[in-house]
């Protein structure tokens, strides 16, 4: 469903002066940027130069560049300052709202690109599907259908209760409407605070007596049923395309928010998780901390906010991270994860230019901070330079850049480069084939399509067995893995009841089983990554030949390289809640209403195994389809670009005609030494 609505200046978000420090700590990511548009104006050339079918290839490769967007998804409960730290992160105080508490359950991505000035200049709301509204509405989500197995009357009635608040919320507010709603988009050519505000705000509710602006009735209109919002704007602080993902808590009554947050953590291959100076970790940190306890160190960055509120910073700030440390050794979170600290308040007060206008407190806390800092030295620096760095937010985005730069940007401009290059080496080989070099051959153009067509298939199947067959063996494991967890927490229970009968104080920790299902898929992992490089090296060898027996001397410096094997995605869905780390009364009752310590047994058997059930689902059916989704379509890929090739020497191509024509370059300039030029470039960053 396409939108369009007149935007008017009264709801035109504030643009304050962009100050000059905001590229601090970008400085990786501006040399990415100009590295990326050096190998596009090589890809440009190339484009020129190459057939038909190769040069839908390149283009293809510059629409890839092109939307190269890094993503980083930033987690953290209410109040920790999440939304306050994205807006900064933007270069925009004001964007998103960031009072107590102001989402449902939404994630909302910011898509920045860089621009001169800023703009809002699209946006796309998506609701729930009707699967996932008939789940929360019909059985409560996972709650509700722990409670329901169970036969917890009492619980189920609150969330039944809960629900219908949910439901009377959404029809008050839609009317008619709310049915249709259901599954589909809203798409806006801009977005302004009224427009945030009806989508992804919280509405308040009124009593029927009490007079109500048009505008506060339009706030939350489609919160209770909206799934994710994109909002897509021009930054002038970011020298590259990049998304901020800003993620709900994990901790609602249905848990959908942590399904969703799980799900934007697998989009994603860096998190930012944001804990408040002033609170202890609380069991939404813990939650936090379980699910990113599955990604690697360097895909993390804590980012501890709310400096600007502590009385004594640089007393408290290495107690601080002493305590967070601890914890995260105990929850078995990866090592040596940096751990920032800063004000995302200090950073907005410095975006909109009311440094002077903090109040007297925070500009205490941010004297006694700056006097904990002895790289800045006040005398050289403006004040508001000062602030900026106080803030956090260099030192954050130099974290992130280095890590966007090395682990993601680096990485796909090579695989980028590298189809480029065996692009380029194919256009030479058209040149010597032109010139008559391909001779005493054995094989005909024609037969060397039919050819590779058929070993193509052949290669493609045969990953598709042996993927298939890992799968199967992963099955074997992580069943065996759930069977053995299983009867150990029946055994468990059993011993808890002999000694000390129906006491509600038994829990059993599910670590375990995250434990055997992370083993059971590294080694998965592991074998589909073997056989991926087994198939392609094998690829890449029966595909030269073809090029060999076709053409013989002439492909002599046709540049052929295997595809980069895709890295295993990280098992998020480990760290996902099993609803056996909840308990409560009712745990005695349903005790109480069963006859005989084995007949309990049997029941809590079938809890276990129905409870964990979606846990096993997405581990086995959701990630492994991942990996053998992403395997297969990089082979698939290649075998594209090469067969492009391939048809592209065969039939030849008048070459300098399509330099004159689509170059405009000097006639003096040949075929020869422009492709040396590009792959001169391309060859700086291939492999």
């Amino acid at each position: 469903m396409n939108v369009e609505v007149r935007k008017t200046e009264t709801t035109e978000l504030r643009k304050a002066p962009r100050p000059a420090t905001l590229s601090a700590g970008l400085e990786l990511l501006e040399h990415f940027a100009e590295d990326t548009k050096r190998v596009d104006e090589a890809l440009q050339t190339l484009a020129a130069l190459t057939g038909t079918n190769s040069a839908k290839a390149v283009a293809r490769l510059r629409k890839e560049l092109a939307e190269f967007e890094p993503t980083i998804t930033v987690l953290g409960q209410v109040k920790a300052g999440k939304t306050a730290l994205v807006n900064a992160m933007a270069g925009w105080s004001d964007l998103l709202p960031s009072d107590v508490n102001p989402w449902t359950s939404v994630v909302t991505s910011l898509h920045l690109k860089p621009g001169e000035s800023r703009s809002e200049n699209g946006a796309c709301f998506k609701f729930m599907t009707d699967d996932e509204w008939e789940r929360l509405l019909n059985k409560g989500g996972r709650m509700g259908e722990l409670a329901s197995r169970a036969g917890a009357e009492s619980e189920l009635q609150k969330i039944s209760e809960q629900i219908e608040i949910v439901r009377q919320k959404a029809r008050h507010r839609l009317g008619k409407k709310f049915e249709l709603l259901i599954g589909q988009e809203h798409d806006y050519g801009y977005f302004d605070k009224n427009l945030l505000e009806k989508y992804i705000c919280l509405g308040d509710d009124f009593d029927g007596d009490e007079e109500v602006s048009a505008d506060q009735e339009e706030q939350g209109r489609f919160a209770e049923i909206l799934r994710s919002a994109d909002l897509y704007l021009n930054s002038t602080t970011v020298p590259s395309n990049l998304c901020l993902r800003d993620t709900p808590g994990v901790n609602d009554t249905f848990m959908m928010r942590e399904q969703i947050t799980v799900q934007a953590i697998r989009d994603s291959k860096l998190c930012v998780v944001v804990l408040s100076a002033n609170q202890a970790l609380s069991s939404v940190d813990m939650g936090l901390i379980r699910l990113i306890s599955n990604l690697k160190s360097r895909n993390i960055v804590i980012f501890v906010n709310r400096v600007d509120e502590l009385q004594a910073p640089a007393q408290q700030v290495p107690e601080i991270e002493r305590s967070i440390r601890q914890t995260l050794r105990q929850k078995r979170a990866p090592e040596n994860i940096d751990i920032i600290f800063g004000s995302a308040y200090w950073a907005n007060a410095v975006l909109s230019g009311d440094v002077q206008k903090m109040p007297q407190e925070r500009i205490k806390a941010l004297l006694k901070w700056a006097e904990t800092d002895r790289d800045i030295k006040c005398s050289e620096t403006e004040p508001f330079e000062i602030v900026w760095e106080l803030s956090g937010l260099p030192s954050l985005f130099r974290a992130l850049s280095e890590r966007i730069v090395m682990d993601i940007a680096n990485p796909f401009l090579s695989k980028i480069t590298t189809t480029a290059v065996s692009l380029a080496t194919g256009q030479q080989a058209v040149s010597k084939v032109q010139l008559g070099e391909a001779k005493g051959t054995s094989m005909t153009p024609e037969e060397a399509l039919f050819s590779f067509d058929r070993i193509a298939d052949q290669h493609t199947q045969a990953l598709q067995r042996d993927l298939v067959q890992a799968t199967e063996d992963y099955y074997a494991r992580a069943d065996r893995a759930h069977d053995q967890f299983i009867e150990r927490a029946t055994q468990s229970l059993i011993a808890h009841l002999e000694q000390w009968g129906p006491s509600d104080g038994w829990k059993y920790d599910p670590t375990g089983l995250r434990l055997l299902m992370r083993s059971a898929y590294s080694v998965f992992g592991k074998r589909a990554q073997s056989i991926a490089e087994q198939h392609f090296d094998a690829a890449l060898a029966d595909i030269a030949e073809i090029y060999s027996s076709t053409y013989g001397e002439a492909v002599a410096g046709f540049q052929l390289a295997a595809p980069a094997v895709p890295s295993t995605p990280p098992p998020i869905s480990l760290g996902q809640t099993i609803a056996l780390d909840f308990h409560d009364g009712w745990w005695v009752s349903w005790w109480q209403r069963l006859r005989g310590y084995e007949t309990f047994a049997r029941k809590f058997r079938q809890l276990i195994a129905d409870e964990t059930q979606d846990f096993m689902a997405q581990l086995k059916t959701i990630q492994t389809q991942e990996v053998r989704d992403q395997i297969l379509a990089t082979l698939r890929l290649f075998l594209d670009d090469q067969k492009d090739i391939l048809s592209d020497i065969g039939k030849g191509t008048d070459a300098d005609a399509k330099v004159q024509s689509r170059m405009g370059r000097s006639t003096h300039a040949t075929q020869t030494e422009i492709l040396d030029d590009v792959l001169s470039v391309l060859r700086g960053y291939a492999g």
